[in-house]
């Protein structure tokens, strides 16, 4: 089952994958993604930064591979409201929930390591973490919750979560309508990979740090 589910989580990494949820469901089913990464806290294992210059390559008509009816503006303003909104609903989660989060046992999906991880990152950058973890996974999902736990000022949140996720839906379509009309764009799965790999370099960085200071 375990293995099943990995495969699962594999394909939903698939530049195929996301092809073909563009053709089938559009900017919709992509809007609804980027929400639920975004907002709620088992969609930590969705893909965001992957499927945005996916679906940056599919919206260039230049492209071979180009959906029909796929524009890079309304995806530009239909994902950019997303996932403002859906970290709106992670911090006032954060709010409501409090410290009881922290409290709940491990599940299949559920890891009270991710929430502790995020609370430390979030207290190491402050208000920056708030743009900072747009462009990591897991993070992008938990710090907004941990920002509602710490019951940061909203307003300031709001300023900066804007600011946030408006930088980072933006900048990877855009990334990925240019690289749609070059040769680049035959060799997707490969950039999703370096992509991948970059966006989650700070959590292993992290993580050799803290095995360093242990082993110290």
């Amino acid at each position: 089952m375990i293995h099943q589910l990995i495969e699962q989580i594999k394909t939903l990494h698939n530049p195929a994958t996301f092809a073909m949820w563009l053709s089938t469901g559009g900017v919709l089913l992509v809007t609804a993604i980027v929400f639920a990464e975004t907002g709620l806290l088992l969609g930590f294992f969705l893909p965001g930064d992957s499927l945005l210059i996916t679906a940056g390559v599919l919206a260039n008509p230049a492209n071979p591979n180009a959906v029909p009816g796929l524009v890079l503006f309304t995806l530009q303003v239909s994902l950019t409201i997303a996932a403002i909104a859906g970290d709106q609903v992670g911090y006032f989660l954060g709010r409501k929930t409090g410290d009881a989060i922290f409290k709940k046992e491990d599940g299949l999906f559920f890891k009270k390591k991710y929430v502790v991880e995020a609370n430390a990152f979030y207290e190491k950058y402050g208000v920056a973490a708030i743009i900072a973890c747009r462009f990591i996974p897991i993070f992008r999902t938990f710090v907004p919750f941990i920002a509602g736990v710490a019951k940061m000022d909203y307003r300031k949140y709001l300023q900066w979560d804007i600011l946030g996720g408006t930088l980072w839906i933006n900048s990877l379509l855009i990334v990925g309508y240019f690289l749609g009309q070059t040769s680049l764009a035959n060799r997707l799965d490969k950039i999703i990979v370096l992509v991948i790999f970059v966006s989650v370099l700070p959590i292993v960085i992290g993580g050799v740090k803290k095995w360093i200071t242990r082993s110290k």
